[in-house]
């Protein structure tokens, strides 16, 4: 595996150590080892099964809902060993996901996006006004659903309600966004949309970016990992994924379209 490493005063927010992932007996990830930096958009590529998925598992502790799943290595947030956290949901509400699958709670536009900050105990409704304009502006929908607020989200576009996930991820004022494959259920037009939007949030938030569009993963982008069966292979400066500038001839043939 080859690894770029943080240049002096790159402050890594996110560390993975030596990871690997079971599925009782089938090995997921192996010995994965990367890192995140503060406020770059971090892409993951690579083929299906090749434990993309699985990582961000382990980093938002998902593993805790499937009983096969075993996690060795270390996963540091902040410096902290999410292995060892206790308070799991302050942890991901720190950490926030969006799935491939816009996965729409049976609840308002409004109250989607305000849940999360109700349950961490903002009452008042001009704070939660405040807080679910900040957060559908931010993810680049308040214009198209300002007036129709208390309208169920489930009756939203397909794009409007990934856009919708986007916002409710951001009501929980995250350090961390991570996104797989969110362009699957979403049109052209939409898709750039969301990518216009990640490239203001990365002001705000770092960024991990599952994706099996490497030309989005140019597009959008600092560092790119290239994951093949179970192994990082090789973690880089994006545009030299893309231009040469690689050591791995499996790496390369990916990107070029060879397989995958």
């Amino acid at each position: 595996m080859v690894t770029v490493t943080a240049p002096q005063g790159a402050t890594p927010h996110l560390e993975v150590r030596d990871l690997t992932i079971h599925y009782k007996q089938f090995a997921a990830l192996e010995n994965v080892s990367l890192e995140v930096r503060q406020n770059e958009i971090f892409g993951i590529i690579g083929p299906a099964n090749a434990g993309k998925t699985s990582l961000l598992k382990a980093i938002n502790r998902m593993d805790l809902f499937d009983s096969s799943m075993r996690v060795e290595g270390q996963i540091l947030f902040n410096g902290i060993n999410t292995r060892k956290v206790r308070n799991v949901y302050g942890l991901r509400r720190q950490i926030g996901v969006v799935f491939p699958l816009p996965v729409g709670l049976p609840l308002s536009v409004y109250d989607n996006v305000a849940l999360a900050p109700r349950l961490a105990g903002t009452k008042n409704r001009s704070d939660l006004d405040v807080i679910v304009e900040r957060c559908l502006r931010r993810a680049a929908l308040w214009d198209e659903v300002k007036d129709r607020l208390m309208a169920l989200g489930s009756l939203l576009s397909g794009g409007q309600q990934q856009r919708l996930t986007i916002a409710r991820a951001l009501s929980q004022e995250p350090q961390m966004l991570m996104l797989d494959e969110f362009s699957i259920a979403v049109d052209p037009v939409t898709t750039m949309r969301i990518e216009d939007v990640l490239k203001e949030l990365k002001k705000e938030v770092s960024i991990i970016l599952v994706t099996n569009l490497v030309q989005q993963a140019r597009r959008l982008a600092d560092r790119t990992a290239f994951f093949l069966d179970g192994k990082c292979i090789e973690t880089a400066v994006t545009e030299d994924l893309f231009t040469g500038a690689v050591q791995d001839q499996r790496t390369r043939d990916y990107v070029e379209g060879r397989f995958g």
